[in-house]
């Protein structure tokens, strides 16, 4: 099986020749794994045998997507916020409506000029070999993106506070989300559309369920609509606790939930599997707060084998991924093992990693 048809297989629940895998690295440890193999860190995922493609096209590639080098060196993105790197990553240091009133927030405008630019990334991406599974990521799109360019707290007194004041936004934010993804299904021959927020913490949602409901959810599925009325399939990103609205997003018809964030409440992959499992895919689920970083490789390989296991039971459905991004502290040899229990060799990396350097480097 090529990636694509092993991601598709895995979504459709039919048998593949290993589990699809996708793992996120800290880009230190993206610089000490592509040193290890003596290749480009661009060069990375070709040479560990990863299954799918993508960039971030919304505002998470201002956080996610521009790395300094240096402690406090900082930017602007279009959306007016600005980030500076603070120890490992940037850290959102001054929101553009900090400060506003009603008017200036009705009046705030969306980077609707900034569109080209955004999607310019995806150029690279499709310059992938082989037959990669194609994903492009517009998130964060709702509460999230509410949060950088309002300020979390302002923005959590103004949805009890000043309802309507935050529906407006929503709706403007679901506007410019909806605005890319329609863009990009137009320009890029997309798999899945990658959408998301933000909306649990390490014990519980950040704001109620209901309140969820009555804000957000109407406004993610018109973008979740986006995709699926092109016949592409929609993920879902969340970290933390998010039990109380899967039904919900399984309504809207996501196909994907990531990265179950396995040590929340109400996150354990099991269970999830267990109840949710035959309406929807998920991906993620691989401890990065202990097993990855504090674990022998050993245990990180027996660990993934049985996530594999679980997950894939009753056929496929499922994406081998971290439930965070890799930190910089997980030894090597930790992540040569994950690859190890998915089916991808050691001999596979290396051999893969010698290709890429015979090409001078190059994907």
């Amino acid at each position: 099986m090529d990636s694509r048809e092993r991601v598709y297989a895995a979504l459709n629940r039919q048998e593949t020749d290993r589990v699809p895998v996708w793992i996120w690295f800290h880009p230190e440890t993206s610089r000490r794994l592509a040193a290890a193999l003596a290749v480009p860190p661009s060069s990375l995922a070709d040479a560990l045998g990863d299954d799918i493609r993508q960039t971030w096209v919304g505002n998470n590639h201002a956080m996610e997507g521009i790395v300094h080098d240096r402690e406090g060196e900082r930017h602007t993105d279009p959306w007016g916020v600005t980030w500076v790197r603070q120890g490992p990553f940037n850290q959102v240091e001054r929101s553009p409506l900090a400060d506003a009133g009603e008017e200036e927030i009705r009046g705030y405008e969306f980077p609707y000029g900034h569109t080209d630019e955004l999607l310019a990334g995806m150029e690279t991406v499709l310059r992938s070999p082989g037959r990669r599974f194609i994903g492009c990521d517009i998130s964060p799109c709702l509460l999230e993106l509410m949060f950088r360019i309002r300020g979390m707290e302002p923005a959590l007194l103004d949805l009890a506070a000043s309802a309507e004041v935050s529906r407006n936004f929503l709706s403007r934010a679901a506007d410019f989300s909806i605005h890319l993804a329609e863009e990009a299904c137009e320009r890029f021959p997309l798999d899945w559309l990658w959408t998301g927020d933000d909306v649990g913490s390490q014990r519980a949602m950040i704001i109620s369920p209901q309140r969820w409901r009555e804000m957000i959810g109407p406004q993610l599925a018109r973008i979740v609509s986006v995709g699926k009325s092109r016949g592409v399939r929609v993920a879902y990103h969340s970290c933390g606790s998010i039990r109380p609205i899967i039904p919900d997003l399984i309504a809207m018809g996501l196909d994907v939930l990531n990265p179950i964030q396995c040590n929340c409440p109400g996150m354990d992959p099991a269970e999830l599997k267990r109840e949710f499992g035959k309406e929807l895919s998920f991906m993620g689920g691989l401890d990065t707060q202990h097993l990855l970083p504090e674990g022998t490789p050993d245990e990180v390989f027996r660990a993934t084998k049985k996530l594999i296991e679980v997950m894939t039971g009753g056929g496929g459905g499922y994406i081998l991924a971290a439930s965070h991004s890799v930190p910089p502290e997980t030894p090597l040899e930790n992540i040569f093992a994950v690859y190890e229990a998915a089916g991808v060799t050691r001999q596979q990396i290396q051999d893969n990693a010698a290709d890429i350097r015979a090409r001078g480097g190059k994907t």
